[in-house]
């Protein structure tokens, strides 16, 4: 009974990271561009979705490996093998996609409570308030337990799905229907890539495992941990994609989303006023508080890394931590401040999940020579787990890549 007892606390007390990290994974951004996929090209952005969970949970699972084992963030890690002008690279590389990831999150906040009625004056403040102290908790367990929390909000827009009775014939239509020869098509595509495999991620969720002083034999229940958590950010995406689809896409809705509140207008004849502003208001704000709370986390993880100084949230602001708090906090005003100047959240979410895409190539490419540099060779990748693995993390390199050019052409 005691062994059962400590089997069921260790498991508590493993999963966490991978959950959390997914949860943010489908930040305002993210679900913001599934929607626009789904209005604008219905079923047929199921696939993408589908095929990314495999790329998502290797990619994920790299770095607990390689934070478990080496007790190094990914910065630091970078540092250590490539040098510290490839370091700085990667912390740019981090810098734009956690800028442009913040103020999506804090447009779709203001935006949520605009739905409301409630101003971004109010709703700005307050949600910078919470997530500022949040750091100050004592211990990253207890913020870990709290973002895990308010990200279940997203979960909510399951129902709208149902609402929205999606046929399962159009479903699979879609599923076999990939209109590459459209620009737009394959634009959205990018962004989607974009929205899934994101840079601050793999920071986060490798300080994640550190900051909770797990151990290599707690491995596996952090690969399950991640695994679930790929499956909820996928199929949050999906469901998204499919609400979308059923309603607006299936009436000609092409017409690219301006706001939040655009969004929940698109859905109200299909779900009712309230309903709509309900289900995407909760969705938005559980995914945009959760995402806010990671990406300023992992943005200051990866900044203090390469400089070489201490970052711990188990760590109590003192002399030696303040860089790590102030930046946190700093990362969190700027965001806010920015969002209060008024900045179109659509147009600059799907421009900044593309150019997630196109830092894949960067981000990826890291995280291979890591995998295969850092860690022991018991730890690494064999058989047709490294060939599969890497096989599927190469092909979004050069998808990403490709992107450059159709990209350039739409900008």
């Amino acid at each position: 009974m005691r062994r059962d007892f400590w089997r069921r606390h260790r498991f508590l007390a493993v999963w966490g990271p991978g959950l959390l990290v997914m949860l943010a994974d489908t930040d305002a951004g993210c679900l913001i561009t599934a929607a626009q996929s789904g209005a604008q090209w219905g079923y047929t952005m199921v696939l993408p979705q589908l095929v990314l969970i495999p790329v998502l949970f290797m990619a994920q699972e790299m770095t607990v490996r390689l934070g478990i084992i080496t007790q190094e963030g990914h910065g630091a890690l970078i540092r250590q093998y490539f040098g510290r002008g490839w370091a700085w690279l990667a912390a740019i590389t981090l810098g734009i996609s956690a800028v442009g990831a913040l103020l999506t999150e804090f447009i779709g906040i203001a935006g949520v409570g605009e739905l409301f009625g409630v101003s971004k004056w109010i709703t700005i403040p307050i949600a910078t308030i919470f997530l500022v102290s949040l750091a100050f908790l004592g211990e990253y367990r207890r913020v870990e337990k709290i973002g895990v929390l308010v990200g279940l909000a997203e979960f909510v827009f399951i129902i709208a799905m149902f609402m929205a009775r999606p046929q399962l014939s159009d479903l699979l239509q879609g599923l076999v229907t990939i209109p590459w020869h459209h620009r737009s098509y394959v634009y959205l595509v990018a962004a989607n890539v974009g929205a899934v495999i994101m840079p601050w991620m793999l920071f986060y969720q490798q300080g994640a495992v550190i900051d909770k002083h797990l151990t290599p034999a707690d491995i596996p229940q952090e690969r399950r941990d991640t695994a679930v958590g790929t499956l909820v950010t996928q199929g949050i995406m999906i469901v998204f994609i499919v609400t979308f689809a059923a309603t607006v896409g299936q009436h000609g809705g092409s017409e690219a989303f301006a706001t939040v509140g655009q969004m929940a207008r698109a859905l109200a004849p299909f779900l009712g006023r309230w309903p709509a502003n309900l289900l995407i208001g909760m969705s938005l704000f559980g995914g945009s508080m959760v995402a806010a709370l990671v990406v300023a986390l992992a943005g200051t993880w990866g900044l203090t890394e390469v400089l070489g100084w201490p970052h711990s949230l188990n760590e109590p602001f003192n002399r030696s931590s303040a860089g790590f708090y102030l930046i946190y906090i700093g990362a969190h005003v700027i965001g806010a401040v920015l969002v209060l100047a008024n900045i179109q959240l659509v147009d600059l979410a799907v421009t900044v999940e593309v150019i997630n895409a196109l830092l894949v190539p960067i981000v990826l490419g890291f995280l291979l020579l890591l995998e295969a540099k850092a860690l022991p060779d018991r730890y690494r990748m064999h058989g047709w787990y490294r060939f599969a693995a890497t096989s599927l993390c190469l092909l979004v390199m050069v998808f990403g890549l490709y992107m450059v050019g159709p990209i350039l052409h739409l900008w």
